[in-house]
């Protein structure tokens, strides 16, 4: 209990002494005093996670932190505001049409209604191929070996090939 109470106010003590540097240090790298705050007190609790408030390197360590997660932050930001103005130029150059996005929705009704119509395991082997699972991943997903799901594939695309035709002739 004694270790305990010497510890907490170990780190208090490291917390008064340090953190209008650790702050500021953050500070600097960000130019946003609310973010900087933020990362002082992520980088002060995963100090106090992984070590004692009495070690020598304590204030060497918060600085370096600091430094560190202001910059990694700084580095998510930028790589976020990338992302979004390469989603935000996709959608716009996707926008469709009326004509084409009824044409659109139309064909995904009809192979929709195919693979209803279609045996479980083929539909599967479509469906779990096509949502980005591997070859080892579909065969652990049906139970079958890795060098039958590109048969089943085959199969399964001529089944759906067909299903989809006879469904639109007239």
């Amino acid at each position: 209990m004694a270790t305990q109470r010497s510890d907490d106010e170990s780190f208090e003590a490291l917390f008064t002494a340090e953190y209008a540097r650790v702050a500021g240090i953050a500070n600097r790298v960000l130019a946003d005093p609310h973010e900087a705050e933020d990362v002082a007190q992520e980088v002060f609790i995963e100090f106090h996670r992984l070590h004692s408030a009495s070690a020598q390197y304590a204030p060497a360590w918060l600085h370096r932190a600091a430094a560190h997660a202001a910059l990694n932050r700084l580095r998510g930001a930028r790589r976020r505001q990338r992302r979004e103005l390469a989603q935000a130029a996709d959608e716009s150059a996707q926008t469709l049409d009326p004509a084409k996005e009824v044409e659109v929705d139309e064909d995904r009704r009809r192979v929709r209604q195919a693979l209803a119509k279609m045996a479980p395991k083929p539909a599967s082997v479509l469906v779990l191929r096509a949502s980005g699972l591997s070859y080892a991943e579909v065969a652990q997903a049906l139970g079958v070996g890795i060098g039958q799901v590109g048969t089943l594939l085959r199969r399964a695309e001529s089944a759906l090939r067909k299903e989809v035709s006879r469904g639109t002739s007239f």
